[in-house]
């Protein structure tokens, strides 16, 4: 039988390279990235399309990753510079995807704007 055990990390933690006013910024563009997200996504699912999917799942990562970078910001967590970059990238991606629909969808205009500010305040 594996077993699987809680392994600690023995070498230090990279001190984190952001200031306060950063985190400040990086929280906000978050939570409102978040929202816009999930309003997005709402959006999406009930056009009943199929063709929304792709965005839709984007959405619902983004704000995931959003919420979740929220949360280790907020408490200055050691993995924060780590998550934000990730984020960043989850980001960059849904504002992708939701550009595509933007030009007959304004929920995924709105989305798309939120999540490049989010990439630029968290990268």
């Amino acid at each position: 039988m594996v077993s699987c055990k809680f392994v600690r990390r023995t070498t230090p933690f990279t001190p984190i390279n952001f200031q306060m006013k950063d985190l400040k910024e990086c929280i906000e563009a978050c939570l409102r990235c978040t929202v816009e997200c999930e309003n997005c996504a709402t959006h999406c699912i009930n056009h009943a399309d199929k063709a929304m999917l792709p965005c839709i799942i984007l959405c619902r990562d983004c704000t995931d990753i959003c919420a979740l970078c929220v949360k280790l910001c907020a408490r200055n967590s050691n993995f924060c510079a780590e998550l934000c970059k990730i984020c960043a990238d989850v980001c960059k991606a849904c504002a992708a995807e939701c550009e595509k629909h933007a030009a007959h969808h304004d929920h995924c205009k709105t989305c798309a704007e939120a999540c490049r500010k989010c990439a630029e305040a968290c990268a």
